[in-house]
C-alpha cells in the first residue's frame, strides 16, 4: 500500500504493469493505494539463483504444481521480461519485481518502509 505519490510513481512509469485502489485508512487524511501488478512473467534464471526450492514434486500443494516454494539469491533473465516495470514471477508470486527506474523513483519518494534487493547480475555470497 502507498501514498500518493507513490501511486503517481506506477501511474507516470508503469501504467501498463499495475492496477491501483485507492483505499482510506482510519484516521488519516491522506488517500493511500494498494498496487497490484497485473504481469505475471516467466524469466527466473534458475542457474543463477543461489538455491530454489520447489514445492514436493512427489505431493505439491493443490495449484501450485511446478512452482517455487522458495529461492534464496532470486536471479531473473531481463532478456525475457517482456519490457515490464513492475511484475510478479510466474512461478514465485511472493516476489514483486520493479525496474531499475521504478526503484529509483520510489526511492526519491522515501520512507516506504520497503527494502530491495537486486534480482540481476551476480548473486552476493552469503
Amino acid at each position: 500500500m502507498g501514498s500518493e505519490a507513490v501511486a503517481n510513481v506506477f501511474r507516470t512509469l508503469a501504467p501498463h504493469d499495475v492496477q491501483l485502489f485507492p483505499v482510506t485508512v482510519e484516521g488519516e487524511p491522506e488517500r493511500y493505494f494498494v498496487v497490484n501488478a497485473i504481469k505475471a512473467v516467466d524469466c527466473i534464471d534458475e542457474a543463477r539463483c543461489r538455491e530454489v526450492h520447489h514445492y514436493d514434486e512427489d505431493d505439491p500443494a493443490p495449484g501450485y504444481e511446478g512452482e517455487y516454494n522458495w529461492i534464496y539469491g532470486l536471479r531473473i533473465d531481463p532478456t525475457k521480461t517482456e519490457g515490464a516495470q513492475v511484475f510478479r514471477l510466474k512461478k514465485f508470486k511472493t516476489a514483486f519485481i520493479v525496474s531499475e527506474d521504478i526503484k529509483n523513483a520510489l526511492e526519491a519518494v522515501g520512507n516506504l518502509g520497503v527494502s530491495f534487493e537486486r534480482v540481476t547480475g551476480t548473486p552476493e555470497p552469503h
